[in-house]
């Protein structure tokens, strides 16, 4: 295929080019390409070519919560918003916590995932040797709880955290909150309330304070053994003196943000209420203010979505009994060139934090650029269109997303996987072209 007519946003630059395809890769990036016999033109209609996004924090619910999403429903509306790649989290049903049910995902995800996919491997208190054991190219990180969340893989032995820190051969990548400062919250919250505690107390229970003594105990233990640490979805302003600005080439240390930490803040509980339920909670203006700026300047490294759906009956239930987390990848794309056109963030910034920095931080291979021999994952996006989100439109198994009724400046108009139109004017094509991430 070749796209013409292209207004190519890459590597920090945006360019006027054609860009030829060939074989799955980008063959060539030039002003002007003729089209070669037999080639398919697309007119991108001078529109924001982008490399395709690559999240790396999801959860798609397979194998053991498939009520809820899996790997062919969730990665199938990844590329209606853009998104061609995903990183998918261990806590399934059984976790991922051996090499044998690592092995056995990936088996059967084969085929089936319309983006392409890698998997982390989860650690646990009782897992170490098998940590130890993991190859470069067997999963895309190691996953460590260090605070509960869905799924109960908290590790919390203090000799097993530092034998992780010490002995693990790929990147450790955690949440971070503090499980007994939580547990306490939830008390004091339950001599108040009873059972009918308001959502609004959700980022005073998983507060401030869990986040940051969780966090320090990471960055600690990563410096102590000289470990690569990647720490998801940061929430607090506070949590932020424990990272540096600058380009994520040669960082041991580096943190992500959420799509949602950065679009909602506290203020939406009273409109959305267990729909935005997530860990870490979505704490204050202030503390979202403070977020954005520290993408702007190169303190956080990597934005992410952290997609987790639940049923509308799960979330529609009392604080305690609603599950945390909710289901972002089609229209985080759109939630961030939002924020870009408000002036929170610059496209520019976006792409580079949602496609190249994860590629550097996690060494994937020939993907995260718009480069000649690369794999051609990319976006088209009108940025003059605009995107109602509907509830008819949502593609996720769950069925809701918490932003329907809201209308984005700009329309994903076609999204490529492997060089392949996976998606093109509201219509995904039904043959999965998604494929394994490799990393070097």
């Amino acid at each position: 295929m070749l796209i013409t007519n292209a207004h190519i946003i890459n590597e920090g630059h945006e360019t006027a080019a054609d860009l030829l395809i060939k074989n799955g890769r980008i063959e060539k990036i030039a002003p002007k390409i003729d089209a070669p016999a037999g080639v398919e033109v697309f007119d991108a209609g001078g529109h924001w070519l982008l490399p395709g996004v690559i999240d790396d924090q999801v959860h798609f619910r397979e194998p053991g919560l498939t009520h809820k999403g899996d790997l062919y429903t969730e990665s199938r509306a990844a590329v209606a918003g853009g998104t061609t790649s995903y990183f998918d989290m261990p806590n399934n049903k059984p976790a991922i916590t051996t090499r044998a049910l690592l092995a056995q995902k990936y088996a059967n995800t084969a085929g089936r995932s319309f983006a392409n996919y890698a998997f982390y491997f989860g650690g646990a208190n009782d897992n170490l040797e098998e940590i130890a054991a993991l190859k470069r190219d067997e999963a895309c990180a190691l996953k460590v709880f260090m605070g509960a969340s869905t799924g109960n893989m908290l590790v919390d032995d203090p000799k097993t955290l530092e034998g992780i820190f010490a002995r693990s051969p790929l990147m450790v990548v955690t949440h971070c909150e503090d499980t007994p400062m939580i547990v306490a919250n939830e008390a004091k919250a339950r001599e108040k309330y009873g059972e009918d505690v308001p959502i609004a107390e959700h980022p005073r229970i998983r507060s401030a304070e869990a986040c940051y003594k969780s966090t320090d105990l990471a960055t600690g233990l990563a410096k102590k053994y000289g470990a690569d640490l990647h720490v998801l979805h940061l929430t607090t302003a506070r949590e932020l003196s424990f990272f540096t600005p600058g380009p994520i080439k040669g960082k041991k240390i580096t943190v992500e943000a959420c799509v949602h930490h950065l679009y909602f803040d506290e203020s939406d509980y009273a409109a959305l209420g267990t729909l935005i339920k997530c860990n870490p909670a979505i704490k204050t203006a202030e503390d979202r203010k403070a977020l954005l700026h520290a993408v702007m300047e190169d303190r956080i490294d990597v934005i992410a979505t952290d997609h987790a759906p639940h049923t509308a009956e799960e979330k529609a239930n009392t604080y305690f009994k609603a599950p945390s987390g909710l289901p972002l990848v089609q229209h985080s794309l759109l939630m961030l060139i939002d924020l870009v056109k408000r002036g929170e963030l610059n496209l520019r910034t976006v792409v580079n934090k949602t496609s190249h920095a994860v590629a550097e931080r996690f060494g994937i291979q020939d993907r995260g650029y718009i480069r000649e021999g690369y794999f051609a994952d990319l976006v088209l996006v009108d940025p003059h269109g605009t995107t109602t989100v509907k509830k008819e439109d949502v593609l996720y198994k769950c069925g809701w997303s918490p932003v329907e009724g809201r209308t984005f400046p700009a329309k994903v108009l076609a999204t490529w996987v492997n060089g392949g139109l996976a998606y093109r004017d509201g219509v995904v094509n039904e043959q999965p072209l998604g494929e394994r991430i490799r990393f070097v």
